[in-house]
C-alpha cells in the first residue's frame, strides 16, 4: 500500500484470515451456552410476539362483524408485523427497568491497570481537520492524567482525496503532535486509494501495525470518550479473556437546533433503558455499531475479515453496514460480543436537520437491507442473525407504516364505505367503518400510539421515581413541560421520516441507490429552494391525503398524517432554527449533557477552537523536524 502521506511507527503486520459466508470457521471457539440467558430472550420476545398476535386477531374480529375484505385482512397482517416490533420495545425497556431496580452496577474492578496496548483508531474521509483533531487532543489529554497513559497511542486514519483538506490534515496533525500530552503517541497517515471505504482503512492498519496493539478502541470523527470510559474499557477487554468486543453505548450530545435537540432529549430520557434491556437479552451475543467500542486486534484479525458480496448485477463489493456483521462474526468464531450501557464519558454527535437525518439513513438503508442476504450465512449464532433482521426491519418498518395509511385511505374511497357506513346525517365529521363501532376503533388506534410512546414514558417515569430531575433537567416542572413538549414534536415529524425512509428503501431495492447531496445548505440549514426540491414527495403526498379528507373519501382519522405532510417544507426549516432564539427553557429540549456540559466536551471545544485559530494562521506550522 501507497500512501500520500505517512508520520506512522516502525510497522507490526497482522494477516487478516479470509473468511467466507458460505461455510463456518473451521476452529471455532465453543461459546458458552446458558440457561439463564434463554430464559431472558424468552421473557423478552415471546410476550412481544403474544400482544402482537392478540392485536390482531381483535382487529380480525372487529373488522369480521360486517365481513373481513382483502384490504381490512391486509390491515391485519401489517398492525400484526409492525406491532411486534414495538411490543418488543416496550418488554425491552420494562426488563431494564426491572434490571435497574434489582442489581447494581457491576464493573471489572480497575486496579493499577491493564497491561494491553490500546490503539485509539479514528478513520476519517473529508471531515473538518479542527474537529476531529480538536477531539483527539481532549482524549489524549483526559488519558495522560490516568495511569499507564504509555499503553495508548493514537492513529488518524485518513482516507480524505480533496487535496486543501488534506494539507489541512498534515498541518493539524503537526500541530497536535506539538501541543499533545507528553509520553502520548501520536501517529498519522493518509491512503493514496479509498479502497473498500472505512473497512479497507481499518484492515490496512491491522495488517500494517495491528500486531503491535493487544486492542484497538474505534472511534468515530465526530465521537468522544472520556479518558475514564477509555480506561474502563480496556479493564472490561482484559477482566474477560472471553470478549472480543466490547461495545459501549454513546450519548448524544452537541445538538444546537430544534430538531437536533428532539433527538438527544429523547435519547436522554429512554435511550439508557433500552441499551441496558438489549444488553440484558443479547448478553454475550451483542452488537457492534461501528464506533465507541473496544476490540480484541487478534481476535478481529482472525475472524472478523469481510469476504465481497456479489450484487444482483454481478458486481462485487464489501456489505456497506459492516459492523453488525463483523460482530457476528466474531460470534461465530467462538468470542462473546458484549454491551455495556452503564459506562459513562461516550459519547457522538447528533444530525443537526430533518434533511442531515434522512441523508444519514440513506446511507445506512441499502447497509442494512443487505444484512436479509447474510440470514442464511453458515456459522452465524441466532441472536446475531436476529441484530441483522433487526437492523433491516428498522427500516422496512416505515414502508408497512405507509402501507397501512394507503390502505386505511382506500378504504374510506370505496363506494360501500362512503355510502353505507362512512357517514351518517348524525354523524358528519368522523368516518364509521363498516360492521365496527366507532368508539372501538379509536380505542385500537389508542392503545397503538399509547404502545408506541411508552418505551418513552416509561423511560421518563423511572427518571422521576429516581429523584435526580431537579439536577439534571431543572426540575419537575421544567422535564414534564419539555417532555410534553418532544412527544408533540416527535409525533409531528413521523410522518415525513416514515416518507423518507420508505424512499430509501424501495431506492435501495431497486438498485438505484440515493445520491442526493444538496450542497445550500447555511447557518440555519438549508435554503427554501433545497428544502423544497428535497420534501417534494412528502408535500405532495400532503396535498392528496388534505384533499381526500376534506372531500370526504379519506378517514379523518389521518389528518395527523396528512398536516405534518403537507408542511413538511415548513417543519424540515423550522428544526433547523437554532435553539438558542427558544424564548421558553421547556422548547429549548434540555437535556442533561446540555444542563451540564460534561467535562469532556468543555475540553473538545476549547481544543477544537483552537485548533481552528491554529489552521487559520497564515503562517505555515514549522515541519523541518520531521
Amino acid at each position: 500500500m501507497r500512501y500520500a502521506a505517512s508520520f506512522m511507527p516502525t510497522k507490526a503486520p497482522l494477516p487478516m484470515a479470509a473468511q467466507a459466508f458460505n461455510e463456518a470457521p473451521e476452529h471455532a471457539r465453543e461459546g458458552e451456552k446458558s440457561l439463564s440467558d434463554f430464559a431472558l430472550r424468552f421473557v423478552a420476545f415471546a410476550p412481544a410476539l403474544g400482544i402482537a398476535i392478540l392485536l390482531s386477531f381483535a382487529i380480525f374480529q372487529w373488522f369480521a362483524a360486517g365481513g373481513v375484505t382483502l384490504l381490512e385482512r391486509a390491515i391485519v397482517a401489517l398492525v400484526g408485523l409492525t406491532f411486534v416490533w414495538i411490543s418488543f420495545s416496550v418488554i425491552t425497556v420494562l426488563m431494564a427497568l426491572v434490571q435497574r431496580m434489582t442489581r447494581p452496577c457491576r464493573l471489572a474492578r480497575t486496579g493499577r491497570g491493564p497491561s494491553e496496548r490500546v490503539a485509539l483508531l479514528i478513520p476519517v474521509y473529508h471531515e473538518d481537520p479542527a474537529s476531529v483533531f480538536g477531539n483527539a487532543n481532549a482524549m489524549l489529554q483526559e488519558l495522560a492524567r490516568g495511569a499507564q497513559h504509555d499503553n495508548y497511542a493514537l492513529f488518524i486514519l485518513s482516507d480524505t482525496r480533496d487535496p486543501e483538506l488534506a494539507e489541512m490534515e498534515e498541518r493539524a496533525f503537526f500541530s497536535l503532535r506539538q501541543n499533545c500530552a507528553l509520553g502520548m503517541d501520536v501517529f498519522y497517515r493518509r491512503r493514496l486509494v479509498n479502497a473498500d471505504k472505512k473497512v479497507g482503512n481499518l484492515t490496512d492498519w491491522i495488517e500494517g501495525w495491528g500486531g503491535a496493539y493487544d486492542a484497538m478502541l474505534v472511534l468515530d470523527a465526530d465521537s468522544l470518550m472520556s479518558g475514564g470510559a477509555i480506561r474502563r474499557l480496556t479493564h472490561e477487554l482484559s477482566a474477560d479473556l472471553e470478549a472480543g468486543l466490547i461495545q459501549s453505548v454513546p450519548v448524544l450530545i452537541g445538538a444546537q437546533t430544534l430538531f437536533g435537540r428532539m433527538q438527544q432529549f429523547s435519547n436522554a430520557v429512554y435511550g439508557w433503558l433500552l441499551s441496558e434491556g438489549v444488553a440484558l437479552w443479547a448478553q454475550g451475543e451483542g452488537n457492534y455499531w461501528g464506533h465507541n467500542a473496544i476490540i480484541r486486534t487478534r481476535a478481529f484479525a482472525q475472524s472478523a475479515r469481510l469476504p465481497y458480496l456479489r450484487s444482483l448485477r454481478g458486481k462485487d463489493s464489501l456489505i456497506l453496514s459492516h459492523d453488525f456483521v463483523e460482530a457476528g462474526m466474531l460470534r461465530r468464531a467462538g468470542w462473546r460480543v458484549k454491551f455495556l450501557p452503564r459506562l459513562g464519558g461516550s459519547y457522538e454527535e447528533t444530525p443537526q436537520t430533518l434533511i442531515d437525518y434522512a441523508l444519514r439513513d440513506r446511507r445506512w438503508c441499502l447497509g442494512n437491507l443487505q444484512h436479509l442476504r447474510l440470514l442464511g450465512a453458515r456459522g452465524f449464532h441466532p441472536m446475531s442473525r436476529f441484530h441483522m433482521l433487526q437492523g433491516a426491519a428498522a427500516f422496512l418498518l416505515s414502508p408497512l407504516w405507509f402501507a397501512l395509511v394507503l390502505i386505511w385511505s382506500v378504504l374510506g374511497m370505496m363506494p360501500e364505505m362512503i355510502t353505507q357506513t362512512y357517514f351518517v346525517p348524525s354523524n358528519p365529521l368522523y368516518p364509521i367503518w363498516s360492521g365496527a363501532d366507532q368508539a372501538q376503533g379509536w380505542i385500537y388506534m389508542a392503545v397503538i400510539y399509547t404502545m408506541l410512546l411508552l418505551p418513552k414514558l416509561i423511560g421518563a417515569l423511572a427518571l422521576c421515581a429516581r429523584g435526580d430531575i431537579r439536577r439534571d433537567y431543572g426540575g419537575a416542572g421544567r422535564f414534564i413541560a419539555t417532555m410534553l413538549f418532544e412527544v408533540i414534536c416527535a409525533i409531528i415529524y413521523a410522518p415525513i421520516m416514515m416518507v423518507q425512509q420508505t424512499l430509501a428503501v424501495f431506492s435501495a431495492v431497486s438498485g438505484r441507490a440515493a445520491t442526493w447531496s444538496p450542497q445550500a445548505r447555511g447557518v440555519e440549514g438549508y435554503d427554501l429552494s433545497t428544502t423544497l426540491r428535497f420534501h417534494k414527495v412528502e408535500t405532495l403526498l400532503g396535498l392528496s391525503l388534505s384533499f381526500g379528507i376534506a372531500s370526504g373519501t379519506v378517514p379523518l382519522s389521518l389528518l395527523p398524517v396528512a398536516l405534518p405532510l403537507l408542511l413538511a417544507v415548513a417543519l424540515s426549516m423550522l428544526g433547523s432554527v437554532s435553539i438558542a432564539k427558544a424564548k421558553l427553557s421547556w422548547m429549548r429540549l434540555e437535556s442533561p449533557q446540555a444542563l451540564r456540559v460534561p467535562r469532556i466536551v468543555k475540553r473538545a471545544n476549547e481544543e477544537r477552537a483552537k485548533m481552528q485559530r491554529a489552521l487559520e494562521t497564515p503562517e505555515p506550522i514549522a515541519i523541518a523536524a520531521e
